[in-house]
């Protein structure tokens, strides 16, 4: 159960496997954990990590009267830590989104990027500041909105639980009890996204399930980034790579197929 200090937070991690890098990074009230079904199909071939993001799963919390820490950050400094020099990156929705601005600062250096559920803002699109309303206090298993559908629910019930009990940690519940808003900074990043992902030479898969309200920004993601690659997975929410494992597993194994060095 390894920890390594990030821009001063502790941060939790977990790995499988050996050889070229694959890095995952969760969304929103979710944790590296979460990613164990990529792990299962691609440890035996790459060395698979999943961090848990600053206010999640089992990593500290920032001060709760400070803005939220800059998630692009935390992973240049978790990737510097590691001594992870070529990762291919992988991430869902605000992992998505860490990778996207990690990406426009670095736009040749990861070898490869598959970002899902997550694109970038439209045209015209500003950075709205979020507005998180305190959790209260008698919610234990924090609920999942439309990150999952209600059929999945009821065909796996074991693995919809499984996903309330992994995310539900002392530290995000503590998290969503006092919000920290993302840094104007952040948030003009971001926004900005449109222009930052143009100058990105990584090859790129962008994947996204039918059903996620966010298939529009994805889109204009593929559009932007000329020479990226795009999946979108009938009948998947925005957890697609949770909910449509085996159809997110064989796009990402097809796609990694291509990129020689990932390849050999």
């Amino acid at each position: 159960m390894p920890w390594v200090e990030v821009n001063g937070n502790d941060i939790y991690y977990v790995e499988e496997g050996s050889g070229q890098p694959l890095v995952f990074l969760h969304g929103m009230s979710s944790c590296g954990e979460a990613w164990f079904q990529q792990f299962e199909r691609f440890r035996d071939r790459f060395r698979c990590i999943a961090y848990d993001s600053v206010n999640h799963g089992h990593s500290s919390n920032s001060p709760y009267d400070a803005d939220e820490p800059d998630r692009a950050d935390e992973l240049e400094g978790f990737l510097a830590t590691l001594g992870i020099r070529r990762p291919i990156l992988a991430g869902n929705s605000m992992g998505g989104n860490s990778l996207l601005r990690w990406a426009a600062r670095h736009p040749a250096e990861a070898l490869a990027l598959i970002p899902s559920g997550m694109g970038v803002p439209l045209d015209g699109a500003g950075a709205a500041r979020i507005d998180l309303q305190p959790l209260d206090h008698e919610t234990l298993f924090l609920p999942i909105g439309d990150s999952l559908t209600d059929g999945f629910r009821s065909r796996h019930p074991r693995m919809y639980e499984r996903y309330l009990r992994i995310r539900s940690t002392a530290t995000r519940i503590e998290a969503l009890r006092n919000p920290r808003l993302p840094s104007a900074a952040t948030l003009a990043e971001h926004a900005s996204l449109s222009r930052g992902v143009r100058a990105i030479t990584s090859p790129m898969l962008v994947v996204v399930g039918a059903l996620d309200r966010l298939v529009p920004m994805c889109e204009r993601l593929h559009e932007l980034v000329a020479h990226s690659q795009y999946v979108k997975i009938d009948g998947a929410p925005h957890n697609v790579y949770y909910e449509a494992a085996a159809q997110y597993n064989d796009a990402v194994d097809a796609f990694l197929a291509n990129v020689p060095a990932a390849a050999s």
